[in-house]
């Protein structure tokens, strides 16, 4: 889900939109998931009273994982809700302001950089961090969206783990697909790698990897129609050669159905001024969180298109809280 709504450049539509009240504040953090939380507890105890506007996904990704294991201090595991609890818990010990609510426009054109909240209230921030994140896409099935945590997964490095000796799949075709299906098979018993087209849009090195491992079996265009399962996943419904002549119906049995199509990261409102790449994550320097505009940094999911995981997100999230303080020291 994303967490902002695209801008409208129109100078008309930004008139309206920032015409209610105003607020001036001096560190303003947007995404609520393990980078934004861990720069809100950064930045607290720099003393700068920090205000984090937790848009539509209130912990992000997280909240739609069931057990996670490999996240430090956790021995025994925790739940993606409990620990995101957990992360907001600290980060308002220590005096950061968490609130409800989206961004819904922004100019970021001059300092004090301008952000409107749910289309009604101006923010006028002197240091923003983005941890917005980077939303999954998914295919868009009924049963995906009924058996999230329980078998539906977007990430294999996170919830591998649970199918070690089980029977998975894995759909899509490109790079992501391949490397979530070759990580998979180091676990699990089998993996179904469910491709819609003939052939794999993958690298060559990927697809060697892919095709070279045993216990990967390849479904060339194979659609999928349903995922089944009682309480959790334990079969999905494939269309063989959808649309066609001899299209027919096949089932599968497995424990897990990883979703590997890409992500999109949460970046909308700000490319107007922000530098990102083709897909639209934020492009930051080298070694820090900064972007090209001074004062605008970004952590987690919607800078990372490589790692996406909890540790690193809260990482860069400490990073970003760091520059910022350093920032409006000089």
């Amino acid at each position: 889900m994303d967490f902002f709504k695209p801008l409208n450049v129109d100078s008309k539509t930004e008139k309206k939109e920032i015409k209610g009240e105003t607020e001036k504040i001096e560190c303003l953090i947007l995404g609520s998931g393990p980078a934004g939380y861990t720069a809100a507890i950064y930045a607290a105890r720099a003393g700068l009273t920090p205000v984090m506007y937790q848009g539509m996904e209130p912990g992000g990704q997280l909240t739609t994982t069931t057990e996670v294991e490999n996240f430090p201090g956790y021995p025994q595991g925790v739940t993606g809700p409990v620990m995101m609890e957990d992360l907001k818990a600290q980060a308002e010990r220590f005096g950061s302001d968490i609130r409800w609510g989206m961004a819904t426009s922004a100019d970021l054109s001059s300092r004090p950089y301008k952000v409107v909240i749910d289309e009604e209230k101006l923010i006028e921030a002197e240091t923003i961090i983005i941890a917005t994140g980077a939303t999954a896409k998914y295919l868009g099935l009924e049963s995906e969206e009924k058996f999230k945590g329980a078998g539906v997964s977007a990430c294999a490095t996170c919830d591998g783990f649970f199918y070690k000796g089980k029977t998975v799949a894995v759909v899509g075709g490109g790079d992501t697909a391949a490397e979530e299906a070759t990580y998979l098979a180091g676990l699990a018993q089998k993996v179904y790698l469910i491709v819609r087209k003939p052939y794999l849009r993958a690298s060559q090195a990927m697809q060697n990897r892919v095709m070279n491992t045993p216990n990967i079996e390849v479904l060339f265009e194979h659609q999928t129609k349903e995922i089944v399962g009682n309480s959790a996943v334990n079969g999905a419904i494939l269309l063989k050669k959808p649309g066609e002549p001899d299209e027919q119906e096949v089932k599968i049995n497995i424990d897990g159905f990883f979703v590997a199509i890409g992500h999109k990261p949460n970046s909308d409102i700000f490319t107007p001024w922000i530098e990102t790449d083709e897909i639209g994550y934020i492009k930051t320097i080298k070694g820090s969180t900064k972007t090209n505009l001074p004062g605008v940094f970004a952590c987690g999911d919607v800078q990372d298109p490589i790692y996406r995981q909890a540790i690193t997100a809260a990482g860069t999230g400490c990073m970003a809280a760091l520059d910022a303080e350093r920032f409006l020291k000089e």
